[in-house]
């Protein structure tokens, strides 16, 4: 079972998404629902003061700070209550790694780094087992760059990286592999846009809606078991939402012809099925857990590197 432990320490990366949760090993939606009793039918429920949380039935809705509430701060730890489980780990030291959007990440860091470490110990209980989970330490990385982290090296020459997730698309330009810092952008145009652009078409056209999941499968896929009148009314809006994305990037000086693109985030999957993306000079990640990959590589070398080893 690959993860990583520094010296005693537990590292989990937790790649917080407006969409799902992803660790490692765990993927999960990201919306929270607190009950004062154990709910009947939630055999997914996590126990935590006092309370009994359901997480995964639905999504986080868009916000600009993640700590405004405390909905971040449960699905945090329902997110470690599932990876320490996947571990076979109850009681451990551990060494949060996160991220933000690229354009939040200076004025939000060390806010959202506190709200994450504001219980040093936390107990909880999840599927039957209590958990005992020491915060040794929250290490805050920019969104986009820690996908790739493990294979920077093979971005030569001008790359544009462009990470699409449920809330926003971080775009970031690397030279060599090495972010640009004066290149990197955070926009709204996430998949959640994609959805409410089909959700709204198909009310005009046919005057019904769709449940949230047959959205979702239908872009994961690029297919549904549905009439033709309603798919096709759905592949012209994840159309037009994939050339707004390439849109935006060509805003931001992205040409096919010279500059490399990778696209990776729960997106990715929507321009794999719905742009012509046969350009060589296009690839896709389609590893889902990859930033949360990335962000416990990232905090392993900051450790070992202020260990001086």
């Amino acid at each position: 079972m690959e993860h990583y432990n520094y010296k005693g320490k537990e590292i989990v990366g937790v790649d917080q998404g407006f969409g799902n949760m992803k660790c490692r090993h765990v993927i999960f939606r990201s919306g929270v629902r607190a009950y004062d009793a154990e709910p009947p039918m939630a055999a997914d429920a996590l126990f935590y003061e006092g309370k009994y949380y359901v997480v995964g039935e639905d999504h986080k809705t868009f916000v600009s700070d993640k700590s405004q509430d405390e909905d971040y701060y449960i699905l945090t730890i329902a997110a470690l209550a599932k990876e320490l489980e996947f571990r076979r780990i109850t009681d451990c030291e551990v060494v949060l790694a996160v991220g933000l959007p690229i354009q939040w990440i200076t004025a939000q860091k060390e806010s959202f780094r506190k709200y994450l470490m504001k219980n040093e110990m936390i107990e909880f209980r999840y599927h039957g087992q209590d958990y005992l989970v020491r915060i040794d330490d929250v290490q805050v990385f920019p969104q986009g760059f820690a996908g790739i982290v493990q294979r920077a090296g093979d971005f030569k020459g001008l790359n544009v990286l462009a990470d699409i997730g449920n809330g926003t698309m971080n775009t970031m330009y690397l030279k060599d592999g090495k972010p640009i810092t004066s290149r990197c952008y955070t926009d709204k145009l996430g998949v959640e846009q994609c959805i409410i652009r089909m959700s709204n078409e198909l009310l005009a056209v046919s005057g019904y809606d769709m449940p949230y999941d047959v959205y979702e499968d239908f872009l994961r896929r690029g297919s549904a078991d549905l009439p033709e009148k309603y798919t096709a009314v759905m592949q012209k809006a994840a159309e037009e939402y994939s050339t707004t994305i390439l849109a935006k990037l060509r805003e931001y000086e992205y040409n096919p012809e010279i500059m490399r693109l990778t696209v990776m985030g729960g997106g990715a999957c929507i321009l794999k099925h719905f742009w012509d993306g046969s350009n060589k000079r296009v690839q896709y990640i389609d590893d889902i857990c990859a930033t949360a990959k990335g962000y416990e590589l990232l905090a392993l070398n900051n450790l070992k590197r202020n260990a001086g080893s």
